[in-house]
């Protein structure tokens, strides 16, 4: 089985999500981040989906699907090498559904 390595990103002035795809072909943005510009960030695909089908990104908020908990941002944890949700391996999050990503919905995480 392989993986798909894929990448969507932030662009933090036009506050809205492109394809890496998009972002290379119209913003350019491979360059930008080479010369160390800040305006975007780059988040990349997990390889997993969410119990809806979604693709999980890193920067998703997810909530468990049976509970309403929401259980935390998608980061990687270069530690161990593996994606983490909260304090969860994102192997035990696939039950969940994303909710929202840190960028337009930080409200939901950060009373957690």
């Amino acid at each position: 089985m392989s993986r798909v390595i894929k990448f969507r990103v932030w662009d933090k002035i036009l506050q809205e999500y492109f394809s890496w795809e998009d972002s290379v072909k119209y913003n350019n943005y491979h360059h930008l981040m080479e010369d160390g510009f800040d305006a975007c960030v780059p988040e990349q695909f997990t390889g997993f989906k969410d119990i809806n089908g979604m693709e999980l990104y890193e920067g998703d908020i997810l909530q468990d699907a049976d509970t309403g908990f929401v259980v935390g941002v998608v980061t990687f944890n270069s530690e161990y090498g593996e994606y983490y949700c909260g304090d969860n391996s994102l192997y035990d999050c696939l039950d969940c559904q994303i909710i929202g990503d840190m960028h337009r919905n930080k409200e939901l995480v950060e009373d957690n």
